[in-house]
């Protein structure tokens, strides 16, 4: 590969430092490469907590880092409670996964665990984004503030957004314009009656989600579309929490209290899209970036980190002159993407209950 004679070489610079873009690094320094991540480092005091499936823990080991992973805050995840096309609760237990049980994350130590891994691997990190990129002769010439850098390869981990394939000529095509709302809660049970499942319970404006986050408290949030939002007021605080005690299964395990404690919502886009191509010349797109989903498929996490190792794989067969690796790599994530949204479809199309906009816009055209 490219070799790295001074600072502002490298073989791949890295936009963005969230799993995805960490796991790509990983794997790249593995590997040998010379490997740069740029990422702003702006972040929210929390992140929204998810569910880790114990089917990362191989991604993990591969990686190197599932024994500091491991050593974190995190707690165990023992199965999915959900009330979904019907009022009854139904259960996966993950204590039978032959990988073990999940994790509950405290998502801000996670992605921080990662980008040490990194760091101490000898990936070089950038507290900046990208400001222009231009491909010149095989390589790409990247401005970062006042750095330049040049780099026979991008990855693009920078989300949704997926602000470099958009700079290179892909385009991202969203579904829907779904959101989630979501706050954390102090937990009402004692810590050792703490369920340490998630839980999901749909309702006419779409599905309440919690689960038990490290340090005593609770993830709550509702997913629903932004006209819903906007109907609803679901952005303010008051109405949101008279949602929330409106639900059954969700109410009763926050046992939540007659007076609503202060709530500071934190709204994000949860919207499903893709990048087309997800690849192309000298470049690539992982995680968010590539095929963001639905958070009803509890996948994002094991996705960031499946197609950061394997968009690394891709690269290093590229620069070893193989056959059209990164074609490849666009073709997987695109046939990714179409099971992922078959999936979706056969998941909502289960839950008949309820012919408000939010659900009838999920069902399948007769």
């Amino acid at each position: 590969m490219l070799a790295c004679a001074r600072s502002q070489f490298c073989d791949v610079l890295i936009a963005g430092g969230g799993p995805a873009g960490a796991s790509a690094a990983l794997a790249l320094r593995r590997q040998g490469a010379t490997v740069v991540v740029a990422d702003p480092g702006r972040r929210q005091h929390w992140k929204p907590g998810e569910s880790l499936s114990s089917r990362a823990r191989p991604l993990l080991e591969g990686l190197g880092v599932l024994d500091r992973v491991t050593a974190g805050p995190h707690t165990p995840c023992h199965g999915n409670e959900s009330a979904w096309g019907g009022s009854t609760l139904t259960r996966t237990d993950f204590r039978l996964d032959p990988h073990g049980p999940g994790w509950h994350l405290d998502r801000l130590r996670f992605d921080s665990v990662l980008l040490e891994a990194g760091r101490d691997a000898g990936v070089g990190q950038r507290r900046c984004q990208i400001r222009a990129l231009e491909r010149r002769a095989g390589h790409w010439r990247i401005s970062l503030g006042d750095e330049t850098v040049l780099a026979r390869y991008v990855i693009d981990a920078t989300g949704a957004s997926a602000a470099v394939a958009r700079r290179v000529g892909a385009q991202v095509g969203r579904d829907d314009r779904l959101v989630a709302l979501a706050t954390r809660l102090p937990l009402g049970a004692a810590h050792g009656d703490v369920p340490r499942t998630s839980l999901v319970e749909s309702v006419p404006l779409g599905w309440w989600y919690t689960a038990p986050l490290p340090g005593g408290t609770a993830l709550v949030m509702i997913v629903t579309d932004a006209d819903v939002v906007a109907r609803y007021a679901l952005h303010q605080p008051a109405l949101w929490w008279r949602e929330l005690t409106a639900t059954t299964h969700v109410r009763a395990r926050l046992r939540l209290r007659a007076t609503p404690p202060p709530v500071d919502l934190l709204i994000t886009r949860a919207s499903t899209a893709r990048a087309r191509p997800a690849a192309g010349p000298g470049w690539a797109a992982v995680g968010d970036a590539a095929t963001a989903c639905d958070p009803i498929a509890a996948r994002g996490i094991t996705t960031a980190l499946a197609t950061g190792i394997s968009a690394a794989d891709a690269v290093r067969a590229d620069a070893d002159g193989a056959p059209r690796p990164l074609q490849r790599y666009a073709e997987r994530i695109e046939a990714v993407h179409r099971e992922y949204l078959q999936a979706r479809t056969v998941c909502y199309g289960i839950e008949q209950r309820w012919d408000t906009p939010f659900w009838t816009r999920r069902r399948p055209e007769p």
